[in-house]
């Protein structure tokens, strides 16, 4: 089995077809979040503390941290934001960017061995950021598009995959460092994008051999009742092999999906995580005043 290994200074994860399936928190991301970016520009990084705090809360097992704001000093915002988040948490953190300078500067203040995100099958983005991630030690996101786009066409995806990994071994990086995502299109646009997706997750799986990851929201971009539909197709992608997602661990219902997955998948040994997410917390105590009672009452009619 193929496991990538990201750790923090403290502690680890490990992404895996055997292993439970890991929550990457997306909230620390200011695109589409106006107050969030505005804070963090002005160097106010209270709602990333709280936002990282709430997630690793809720169950997530690594955060994505991203400082994407126009006009901003990225390189600057992500590595302050990454020793912050890492000085009051210890779960692993995917460092976020499309800006080589900015993962740059992450990598160089991060403790532990991160996952970077991302690159692409572009041969000119290949070969600025593989080789960051090979100087660093550290695990990558392969996002399946290059110069062409994103193809409709899951073969071409996969085989842009296959050239990431290939292109990665020539700089030292074992597939099992990189995590490739599978660009998951919305379904409300494309009613295809489900099936394309659980088609290239079967041949990463048995013909690469590679974990693999996603945005997931992106599946439910536009539609009603999204949470619905976010929490089954991560129930569906973890069938076809998917190992890990960047997703929201605050709405329940996606998570408890996710969680329910794991158990059907084996991959929640003895179910005890699901378990102590879901007993309740006055069952112990109320099945022994059960027990009790009951065998008193059931001597007392015999």
């Amino acid at each position: 089995m193929t496991h990538t290994v990201i750790s923090s200074a403290t502690k680890e994860v490990v992404i895996g077809f055997d292993r439970p399936f890991v929550m990457i928190g997306e909230r620390i991301n200011p695109t589409g979040r106006k107050l969030l970016a505005e804070e963090m520009k002005r160097g106010d990084f209270s709602r990333v503390e709280a936002d990282a705090l709430a997630q690793v809360a809720a169950g997530a097992h690594m955060l994505d941290v991203n400082a994407g704001i126009p006009l901003a000093d990225e390189p600057a915002l992500l590595a302050r934001a990454i020793q912050l988040v890492q000085g009051i948490t210890d779960v692993p953190l995917s460092i976020d960017s499309s800006i080589v300078e900015a993962l740059e500067a992450g990598l160089a203040v991060y403790q532990g061995k991160p996952l970077v995100n991302s690159v692409t099958g572009e041969d000119e983005q290949m070969e600025r950021v593989l080789p960051l991630v090979a100087k660093y030690g550290a695990a990558v996101v392969a996002i399946s598009n290059d110069e062409t786009g994103i193809s409709t066409d899951p073969d071409v995806r996969f085989a842009v995959a296959q050239k990431i990994v290939r292109r990665a071994s020539d700089y030292g990086i074992p597939a099992s460092d990189i995590v490739v995502d599978p660009l998951v299109m919305p379904i409300g646009a494309m009613g295809t994008a489900g099936r394309q997706v659980f088609a290239l997750l079967r041949r990463l799986v048995t013909e690469l051999k590679v974990n693999t990851t996603c945005g997931a929201s992106n599946v439910s971009f536009g539609l009603p009742a999204r949470n619905q539909i976010t929490g089954t197709f991560l129930a569906m992608a973890i069938s076809n092999g998917m190992t890990s997602a960047i997703m929201n661990p605050l709405h329940p219902d996606v998570k408890t999906t996710v969680m329910a997955a794991d158990v059907l998948a084996g991959n929640d040994q003895d179910c005890m995580a699901w378990i102590r997410a879901n007993r309740d917390p006055d069952a112990a105590g109320g099945a022994r005043e059960g027990r009790a009672g009951g065998g008193r009452r059931n001597r007392g009619g015999q």
